[in-house]
């Protein structure tokens, strides 16, 4: 009887929640946009580990050859800056340790002067970005971690002001966001290239079925910071037969560095992601 009771309650509790009211979706959007460009800046308080494997494959999807990058990860002036230390589980010779740390430099010197918000590299693109460029549809309410979400269907803006190629390709995407509901904070993105996608004048294209997994989570209860992500690519260049890999992205070993990091409240510290 009494579990017949305890069961009755939960499922009214799950029904009480289901329809509890969605916030708006334009006002819930700007915020998370806003919230977001406030954590890009944040982040310039942490470092931390991030480990790359790249299988690349046959046509038949086996494995053709793999390879591993670490990398120590760090944010100037809100932009990603990442040093390479290990390659395939080796430490960088000291020759390669003296060209790393020159192209750091330039790296850091180049984040310095563009301003925060805008690309240092026309190839890359960032989750703020991202959201500036996406029209989103669908929203319903998720459970993730036991933390409630919401989710939205997205597709790429194709009216939307772009600056470079990256985000020129990201108008061609379309997947599933997942915002935190207390936080207001992207937690998962999932999103794939419904078209080919053509660079440098045709020569190079990103193909269609090309797809990528990015999570984050809420770190030591104060700060929202990448946790791990996944992709499949497909390529095609000229006179090459098209190249296809699967990448696994892993963030862990968080380390603090400023004192005056923002607090905010929220839910257990997120757990490393296991290395695959």
């Amino acid at each position: 009887m009494r579990f017949a009771i305890f069961a009755a309650l939960l499922c009214l509790a799950a029904r009480a929640y289901a329809q509890a009211p969605l916030p708006d979706v334009s006002t819930l959007m700007r915020q998370v946009q806003d919230h977001q460009r406030k954590m890009d800046e944040t982040r310039e308080n942490y470092t931390y580990r991030e480990v790359m494997f790249t299988r690349e494959l046959n046509k038949d999807s086996s494995v053709k050859k793999t390879e591993s990058e670490e990398s120590e990860i760090f944010y100037v002036n809100t932009h990603e800056i990442d040093r390479t230390v290990k390659k395939n589980g080796k430490e960088l010779t000291p020759d390669e340790q003296k060209k790393e740390q020159g192209r750091v430099m330039k790296a850091v010197q180049k984040a310095q002067s563009t301003p925060p918000g805008q690309s240092t590299d026309k190839n890359e693109v960032t989750v703020s970005q991202l959201l500036a460029i996406m029209k989103v549809s669908n929203p319903r309410r998720e459970m993730m971690d036991g933390r409630s979400t919401i989710a939205f269907d997205f597709v790429g803006d194709p009216h939307a002001k772009t600056h470079g190629m990256a985000e020129d390709a990201s108008k061609k995407l379309s997947g599933t966001l997942w915002v935190d509901e207390q936080d207001r904070e992207v937690r998962r993105m999932v999103a794939r290239f419904d078209d080919n996608f053509h660079l440098g004048f045709g020569l190079f294209s990103v193909g269609k079925g090309s797809n990528f997994t990015f999570n984050q989570k809420l770190v030591n209860n104060e700060l929202w910071l990448p946790t791990d992500g996944q992709a499949h690519l497909i390529a095609h260049a000229i006179g090459i037969i098209g190249y296809r890999a699967d990448i696994a992205v892993t963030d862990n070993d968080y380390q603090k560095f400023h004192a005056e990091a923002q607090q905010q409240a929220g839910a257990k510290p997120a757990q490393p992601a296991t290395q695959p």
